[in-house]
């Protein structure tokens, strides 16, 4: 092994450990803010998909957490007696049935969520305008290699 392919391995090694420890505090920094809501962290995921994906059915939202199917049902009969979502059935095939998210389900994500990109918008106040235009293109660029 030489150097450079040492040097590749150590700095994949700190990226990756960097980007563990963005994650987990991004998440832990939702946390907070969620305490403030009567949501759950998991109801939160599952509103976040809503909201950027549009209506879907129990399986697909499932799939989408990575969660059992009896689970995500529970998960949404919790949020559908909390008027967070509601159930309706496919147009073109009754026996489909979507998660439709509800105006106070829509309320809930994009204020967590603009209090989420605040606490962002701060920590990046100690970017100048060139260091955060790289780092959004390489974390982009790096979204799409992993897609």
């Amino acid at each position: 092994m030489n150097d450079n392919d040492k040097h590749s391995f150590e700095s994949v090694a700190i990226l990756e450990k960097e980007l563990r420890y963005i994650s987990h505090l991004i998440k832990q920094k939702g946390r907070e803010i969620l305490s403030n809501y009567t949501i759950t962290p998991p109801q939160f995921i599952a509103l976040q998909w809503l909201h950027e994906s549009g209506d879907m059915t129990i399986g697909d939202l499932s799939t989408k957490m990575y969660l059992a199917f009896s689970t995500t049902t529970d998960l949404v009969d919790r949020m559908e007696k909390n008027e967070l979502v509601q159930r309706v059935r496919d147009e073109h095939d009754r026996r489909v049935v979507r998660i439709h998210l509800l105006a106070e389900g829509e309320r809930i994500i994009e204020e967590v969520i603009e209090k989420r990109q605040n606490y962002l918008r701060d920590i990046m106040g100690e970017f100048d305008k060139n260091e955060a235009e790289e780092l959004l293109r390489n974390l982009q660029k790096l979204h799409l290699l992993m897609k």
